[in-house]
């Protein structure tokens, strides 16, 4: 049985860059209060016109430079975002066609802040069945046209950026790659962090004047449940997956969290006893890309020269849904 090895990474920001400074006026909100509560800096914006699976193209087509593979090399597209190009078909089908490959399966998955490992576990088990050898997985958001930049959106808006990232995966020898990845929700918090319009819920239309008016197409968020689910929940999902693997923490090179708050990832490294230099950030400069969080940040990291053949990487994130997600990589 084969497993499942990442060949190649790329990622894409766009060009634009959002200073805090930038919102503190529409937002009603500071520089200090921003960096206070959530560690981050800057994120970076779209400019007009720009798309989802744009922005993910651009970091497919590095991640298959990086592995040294063509689009025609690919057997299978895995594209996880919440926020698609359009409402139909899926980025999964948008980006095949950028691409210029047909006939291959592309898949799209909605799990937001944990999409890139439900992926990852997708992945996982279509190379080791061998019903694949060489997939792309690609998460990319567009977040800056979905925001309440005013005062009501401020605690929400401030946190999120656009951005993409992408892996290949090929089929490789056992010892190394994918060695285990494990994902979990718990629904009866889906409406702790959520956007609801527009939607098929409501009737008998999916969006109306009155939603606009009321906001209610921006994501919202009870923060401090978020943020307490959060630190637990990441904490206790990685602790799982090492566990099952067989690897303790003082083994880690490496560890990519989603990153969604800063704060959130000291406190989680904190309890871990992990020290700063092997823990990898970048929301102070990106915001949080959601999907494309974890795979962004690895394509940086890799290109750093972080991470080594051999060292071992793990990954966590946790968001809307709830939903949650771990990995053991040995690289």
């Amino acid at each position: 049985m084969p497993n499942a090895v990442i060949t190649g990474t790329g990622h894409y920001l766009p060009p634009r860059i959002v200073l805090n400074k930038e919102l503190e006026q529409s937002c009603d909100t500071s520089d200090e209060w921003i960096q206070e509560r959530t560690g981050i800096l800057q994120r970076h914006f779209i400019a007009p016109g720009q798309t989802t699976s744009e922005l993910g193209l651009f970091a497919a087509l590095e991640a298959l430079e990086a592995a040294g593979k063509k689009p025609a090399d690919l057997d299978y597209i895995i594209f996880a975002t919440l926020s698609p190009d359009v409402l139909f078909p899926g980025c999964g089908c948008l980006l095949q066609s950028r691409l210029g490959v047909e006939n291959i399966p592309a898949l799209d998955i909605r799990n937001q802040c944990s999409g890139f490992l439900y992926g990852l576990q997708v992945a996982n088990a279509l190379i080791r069945s061998e019903a694949a050898r060489t997939v792309l997985l690609v998460g990319a958001e567009v977040h800056s046209t979905g925001l309440d930049l005013s005062p009501n959106g401020r605690e929400v808006s401030v946190l999120f950026g656009d951005g993409a990232g992408a892996v290949v995966l090929e089929a490789g020898p056992q010892g190394r790659g994918i060695i285990r990845v494990e994902v979990g929700a718990d629904g009866r918090h889906a409406r702790d962090l959520w956007c609801e319009g527009p939607g098929s819920a409501e009737h008998p239309e999916r969006i109306t004047a009155q939603m606009l008016l009321d906001g209610r197409q921006y994501p919202k968020m009870k923060g401090r449940l978020v943020f307490r689910h959060a630190v637990q929940t990441m904490k206790s999902s990685l602790l799982g997956v090492l566990d099952a693997a067989g690897v303790s923490v003082g083994d880690l090179a490496l560890l990519i969290p989603h990153q969604a708050n800063l704060r959130i990832i000291e406190m989680v490294t904190r309890m871990l006893d992990m020290p700063p230099e092997r823990v990898a950030t970048n929301i102070q400069l990106v915001g949080n890309t959601t999907a494309g969080s974890i795979p962004i940040l690895l394509d940086q990291s890799r290109r750093a020269g972080r991470l080594n053949e051999g060292d071992w990487l793990a990954m966590t994130a946790f968001g809307s849904g709830f939903t949650w997600g771990s990995a053991v990589i040995k690289w």
